[in-house]
């Protein structure tokens, strides 16, 4: 599942980072290349809302599926057929060991001022 919704997140990294490249940001880049003499129905008005629109709903797609990745994050795996090294066996024992016993220090006398 982490894996899909990492290769998700690629696909919208790439697919936003073209999007925002083909964006002129004084109104020209690919929308005025699109558009005939005159025409205004799929002018370019049209084609610069889309390109906007499709920029916002990437960007919140990249959003969301970051927080999911994060979630369905893989974690406390163990390596199959690993051996435990010497460190993890001293760790062990510690852990097992008897706990210390603290005690308080002895009361002291009290000098009295003469």
């Amino acid at each position: 599942m982490y894996i899909f919704i990492s290769i998700l997140i690629l696909a919208v990294s790439v697919l936003i980072g073209l999007i925002v490249l083909v964006q002129n940001p004084k109104g020209g880049g690919l929308a005025t290349n699109l558009t005939g003499s005159g025409s205004q129905f799929m002018g370019v008005r049209q084609t610069a809302d889309f390109l906007e629109k499709a920029s916002w709903g990437l960007a919140i797609a990249l959003l969301i599926l970051s927080l999911t990745a994060t979630m369905v994050i893989p974690r406390n795996y163990e390596v199959v057929g690993a051996e435990k090294s010497e460190i993890m066996d001293k760790v062990d024992g510690m852990n097992n060991a008897a706990p210390i016993d603290f005690q308080a220090p002895p009361p002291q006398e009290e000098v009295q001022p003469e």
